[in-house]
């Protein structure tokens, strides 16, 4: 089976037995930057196929979850399937399943019932769906078991199989200087705090400037704390990022603070977005707090 290719217009259909992990599949999916849709009836493939056409191709990379919640129009998949190979569009079908005791297991720990388990058993559920799912099976392109896999693993290989080469392990990294005196972002995953430099605020000529001039540049990189302290939290960081890619991180946000998120942090997530610019990371640098009280007096 070849890799989906960025000239082709491709389809995954992830189905599966319910409990398998298909909601984690789908995340995993739309980190790859693939237009997600779940619990799409299968009458519907058909009709969506015809809107894929009509994008003339913005939209090329499109993964659907199918399965036995939409059971009242199961029986048509096999038809939308065909139909949408005849719009020119390349199907793959992406079947999740685990053994009967592990989703026994899942269902119990979750407290949710079977879709299917009409008697109240998970088992009788389970089988039935077994059964219908039977069909479907034989005919998936990619057979995932998930009995002994984490989320962090169902995630490798699924990276494995569907991501371009260049998307592997590209993790995406925000870097975002901000003041402590109007909150932490919430959305953090590393938080630095460099209120401990010294501080241009104390120059007058600086103190209307922010760390994008070069004039604050300078004072904050002339001392000899702050470039120890640089070069430590780069060394870091070039330790710490491929460890998260690792575990299935797609989307780091590095939060560097001092006081009025002006000076210190602007200039630091500057020196750091070039340094890590350079290993070949998706960044993208934010000061959020940097148009804040300008001229006022309060510390920075």
């Amino acid at each position: 089976m070849e890799k989906i290719k960025d000239h082709t217009i491709e389809v995954v259909i992830i189905t599966g037995l319910s409990g398998a992990g298909k909601s984690q599949a789908i995340r995993v999916f739309e980190d790859l930057g693939f237009f997600c849709v779940d619990n799409l009836p299968p009458n519907l493939l058909p009709k969506f196929g015809e809107l894929i056409v009509q994008s003339t191709g913005k939209i090329k990379k499109i993964a659907l979850v199918i399965d036995i919640r939409g059971r009242e129009f199961f029986s048509s998949l096999n038809e939308g399937l065909d139909e949408l190979q005849r719009q020119g569009l390349g199907s793959e079908i992406f079947f999740l399943e685990a053994s009967d005791e592990t989703l026994i297991r899942r269902f119990k720990e979750s407290r949710r019932r079977h879709p299917l388990s009409e008697s109240g058993r998970i088992l009788d559920g389970i089988q039935r769906e077994r059964t219908i799912l039977s069909d479907l099976r034989g005919r998936a392109n990619w057979i995932i078991d998930t009995t002994d896999l984490s989320v962090q693993n169902l995630r490798r290989q699924i990276v494995d199989m569907f991501a371009q080469e260049e998307e592997k392990g590209n993790m995406k990294i925000t870097l975002m200087s901000f003041g402590f005196k109007y909150g932490v972002p919430r959305d953090v995953d590393l938080l630095m705090d460099v209120r401990f430099l010294p501080n241009p605020h104390y120059i007058p000529e600086l103190k209307p400037l922010t760390g994008n001039d070069e004039a604050v540049q300078n004072y904050v990189m002339k001392s000899q704390a702050t470039r120890l302290f640089l070069r430590k939290f780069y060394s870091l960081l070039r330790f710490l990022i491929p460890h998260y890619v690792k575990e299935g991180k797609s989307h780091l946000v590095i939060a560097i603070g001092c006081t009025g998120g002006k000076h210190r942090s602007v200039t630091l997530a500057n020196r750091l977005a070039q340094s890590l610019s350079k290993q070949n990371y998706s960044l993208t640098a934010k000061h959020r707090d940097i148009e804040k009280d300008r001229g006022g007096e309060e510390r920075t």
